[in-house]
């Protein structure tokens, strides 16, 4: 069992929309403030993706990433910041010629999926291992893709964060960790419960866990319901923990999460009540290898 135990908050993903939620942050501010808010609460990590104001959908687009950077730094918040390069993946094929992009596709050329991560140089960013059918889209990442992508992320300064959705993604970053495309330090996301990806039981994990490098520093989650027993999972198989309006909208069942800070919060207790602590941002930081906070740097 690790001593500290890093909690990171999935703040607002790409997929679930206020509909099911009215809390869910979709505006910078909102976003940025519901990251800080999460910290406060005891989140060390804050994973972040941006969307469109007017859609409320994911987006790439660089001014907002730098709009909720600049107001969590600016606030003086010190929380690592975690960005997603997941947008820009998904591609739905049209009934009428499979191989033409349908409306709502997103897939993009791999630069421009962390070109937000070069300008910015946040801690950490995401980088999916998955080629899965999502919702109503295949996402896709091919190995030529994100081999271009982690070396931008590398060059950057950035720690990746390596996010595993079944068995032939984590073959394929053991495969890129062995080429030398990867390297440590690096921090592993087992996630679980994605239809059609890993089921979020607790024998899937501890496959998982068991597979990873010696002395990886891993986290998993759950979706949906499972998101806090995958939580308990994760920390008594001494890996770290997420939570967040990404994975979950609800704090308990038939309950609606007010806030992000609340699900936290919840997190926190179910740690302590197992035995854990959870890690400070700066314990998270050192753990990690991590530079201390700066205000983000605009290349």
């Amino acid at each position: 069992m690790r001593a500290l135990t890093i909690l990171t908050c999935a703040v607002t993903g790409n997929l679930t929309m206020r509909e099911q939620n009215p809390a869910l942050p979709v505006t910078p501010e909102e976003i940025a403030r519901s990251a800080i808010d999460a910290a406060r609460a005891g989140a060390a990590i804050v994973h972040l993706h941006a969307r469109d104001p007017a859609t409320g959908r994911g987006t790439t687009k660089a001014e907002l990433f730098d709009e909720i950077v600049g107001r969590v730094r600016d606030a003086g918040c010190d929380v690592i910041l975690n960005l997603s390069t997941g947008e820009g993946g998904r591609f739905m094929p049209s009934d009428d010629d499979p191989k033409v992009a349908a409306p709502g596709s997103t897939l993009m050329r791999p630069e421009l999926r962390v070109a937000h991560v070069e300008r910015l140089r946040p801690d950490v960013c995401t980088l999916d291992f998955n080629t899965m059918y999502s919702g109503t889209a295949v996402v896709i990442n091919t190995p030529r893709n994100l081999e271009i992508m982690a070396q931008r992320v590398l060059s950057a300064g950035v720690m990746p964060e390596i996010e595993i959705f079944d068995s032939g993604d984590l073959q394929l970053a053991l495969s890129f960790l062995e080429r030398g495309i990867l390297r440590p330090p690096l921090l592993w996301q087992i996630v679980l419960g994605v239809r059609y990806g890993a089921m979020a039981d607790p024998q899937t994990m501890q496959y998982f866990a068991s597979r990873l490098p010696r002395d990886a520093q891993w986290t998993a989650f759950g979706i949906g319901r499972m998101a806090f027993p995958m939580l308990a999972q994760a920390y008594l198989l001494g890996g770290h923990v997420r939570i967040g309006m990404e994975d979950t909208v609800y704090l308990d069942k038939g309950v609606l999460a007010p806030s992000n800070a609340a699900l936290v919060e919840k997190g926190v207790r179910i740690v302590e009540s197992l035995g854990g602590k959870i890690a400070t941002i700066s314990q998270a930081r050192e753990m990690l290898g991590l530079r201390p906070a700066t205000v983000a740097r605009v290349a």
